[in-house]
């Protein structure tokens, strides 16, 4: 049978759909509900299905699944509708919406909770907030998971104080997400709270409240951030050098500058190699252009003597990326670096025939800024040798910085 990997590559809707409704695993049902709400696919495809999977399965976990799955496709309201045989209106006003959405908060039916709750927080308006607070105290851990979830979409500050009592929620999923929604509302209030759990005896907490604390659009939660790196769990120092990364992609302007200043000096003073295996695995495995682009750049500057060559292979690899600006702020990066690794790097790229235009045209530049007198001579040989416009003018650029050609 062809793997739920192959089927998410190649979004085989009507495989998907068959095991979300034939599988006798329930694992494979929840994935395929999971894959469904990302696919590129018609709705008129995925909703029934989906429905179908809320009204019909009998795990739990399969029909959360297929709830956040239509959440994802953003059609809850159809399965309000399937499940209360009235109509929820996707268009006009949107606290209207959201006061028509709060009334089935009290439904009996859990699946109906949930899906109100997720529908609300799509919405996003804070007419929803009181109706959802009241949703964090639900007997059922799904409905307070995703009414947390909900309240975090909303940023609305009133729910602070409800969210940071749900941190002690016997539910693991509930305390994730009332965290992650504290550091979206941000604020004083919300910080201390998720500050609170920084020395919680539960390692899973505290990847929590480090994953939790990247969400805010300002430096304070920096110093926080840089004393989870001395963790005794490693997945608790990577996720707060996610977190680290995620702050730089999310304070503003000023801010930003002054951030990344105040982060540099206080993780080129831990020298923990942990800083830059996350940094290098972002680099090697990220998806996300922004912290990629943030990953290159901190990586030039915070990789220290001991972590140099590592620090400047994962650069090296990415001089070709696909993201211009990736591609730029590790060759950046590299002369921030420097040295004879740098360099030997650097020609490395230089002198690999697979490597792109692109690639080896920044290499050749950047010798200019880190390169000696073995830098000078092969970029010599390069001016004559090669056909690319690009490398033989960056070249020229580099020599010139190296005393020029001779």
């Amino acid at each position: 049978m062809t793997s739920l990997f192959e089927l998410e590559k190649t979004g085989d809707v009507d495989q998907l759909t068959s095991l979300l409704a034939k599988s006798n695993s329930e694992p494979v049902r929840r994935r395929a509900a999971d894959i469904l709400g990302e696919v590129e696919a018609e709705d008129h495809e995925v909703l029934d299905p989906l429905v179908t999977a809320v009204q019909n399965d009998d795990s739990e976990a399969v029909r959360a699944a297929a709830i956040d799955a239509l959440d994802q496709r953003h059609a809850v309201e159809r399965l309000v509708a399937a499940l209360t045989g009235e109509e929820i209106p996707t268009d006009g006003a949107e606290w209207a919406r959201a006061e028509a959405l709060a009334e089935t908060l009290s439904a009996d039916q859990p699946e109906l909770r949930m899906a109100s709750a997720n529908a609300l927080g799509r919405i996003g308006n804070k007419a929803g907030t009181k109706a959802l607070v009241k949703r964090l105290g639900d007997p059922d851990p799904r409905v307070r998971a995703r009414a947390a979830r909900a309240l975090g979409r909303i940023e609305d500050p009133r729910a602070v104080a409800a969210l940071r009592k749900r941190l002690g929620d016997e539910s693991v999923e509930v305390r994730r997400e009332s965290a992650d929604s504290l550091g979206r509302i941000g604020g004083d209030e919300a910080l201390s709270a998720l500050l609170d759990l920084l020395d919680d005896e539960s390692e899973t907490v505290r990847r929590i409240a480090a994953n939790s604390l990247g969400n805010f659009g300002s430096a304070k939660p920096l110093d926080a951030l840089v004393s989870l790196l001395s963790d005794e769990i490693e997945a608790v120092r990577r996720a707060a050098v996610f977190s680290l990364i995620e702050l730089l992609s999310n304070a503003p302007g000023q801010q930003s500058h002054d951030l990344r200043e105040r982060m540099v000096e206080k993780l080129s003073a831990t020298d923990h190699r942990s800083v830059v295996d996350s940094l290098v695995d972002i680099l090697e495995e990220g998806t996300q252009a922004h912290q990629r682009r943030n990953a290159a750049w901190l990586l030039g500057r915070v990789a220290g003597d001991d972590n140099r060559e590592a620090a400047i292979e994962a650069l090296a690899s990415v001089l070709d990326d696909k993201d211009g600006m990736t591609a730029q702020f590790a060759a950046t990066s590299i002369a921030e670096v420097g040295g004879e690794a740098a360099e030997d790097a650097l020609l490395d790229v230089l002198d690999d025939t697979e490597a792109s235009s692109d690639a080896r045209a920044k290499a050749a530049f950047t010798l200019g800024k880190v390169g000696g007198e073995r830098a000078r001579r092969r970029l010599n040989e390069i001016i004559d040798d090669t056909d690319d416009e690009e490398v033989r003018k960056r070249a020229f650029s580099a020599l010139s910085k190296l005393g020029g050609r001779g």
